[in-house]
């Protein structure tokens, strides 16, 4: 391994304690370099694997054909991925809306890339009798995740913070939700 690839690895693992922490510091101190933008979507990479993993299992329970998996799965993941943009983007446009002059979107991406470091745990949604209730609290950690990531990014109150991430936040959860309907029915299908 090199340097770089154990630098990387080191910050990363550094960067999901602190994100799963909600440390302000981390959000406050995102640097807008190339390095914490690979930072960020490395976590929303992992984030977006671990959640079509759960799909994946679902898909094979339900006798999926290898095509139907194929396609369930990439669709899990990009929807996560694309989410993470859509929602940065509402974020940084309500945003400018309240203070002009302040981040550009290429600085939000970091610090909301490394909230989504509860969404790395999604895989424990496979628990039997559990998965649901752990898919919500990773959700609103997330979601809290955001909110002290965008109140430090944005420099202003929790509050605003809060409102202009509850905004965003129940189109991506029903985006994903549409997706994870949609999968099981695409098997029944298939039969």
């Amino acid at each position: 391994m090199s340097v770089n690839e154990n630098q990387l690895k080191q910050g990363l693992f550094k960067t999901l304690k602190y994100a799963l922490a909600l440390n302000s510091s981390l959000y406050e101190n995102a640097q807008n370099t190339q390095q914490t933008h690979l930072l960020a979507l490395t976590i929303v990479i992992l984030a977006a694997v671990s959640h079509a993993l759960g799909s994946a299992v679902i898909l094979l329970i339900n006798r999926a054909s290898p095509w139907i998996l194929l396609v369930g799965v990439l669709l899990d993941a990009l929807a996560l991925v694309i989410g993470y943009y859509f929602w940065t983007f509402t974020i940084w446009k309500i945003g400018q809306w309240l203070k002009p002059i302040d981040p550009t979107y290429s600085d939000l991406l970091s610090p909301i890339g490394f909230a989504y470091a509860p969404q790395v745990l999604n895989f424990l949604t496979l628990i039997p009798l559990l998965g649901r209730p752990i898919e919500l609290i990773l959700a609103v950690w997330s979601l809290l995740a955001v909110i002290v990531a965008v109140r430090q990014g944005l420099d202003i109150s929790t509050q605003k913070a809060a409102l202009i991430c509850l905004i965003g936040w129940p189109l991506i959860q029903i985006a994903i939700g549409l997706v994870q309907v949609a999968q099981p029915q695409s098997v029944r299908l298939q039969l």
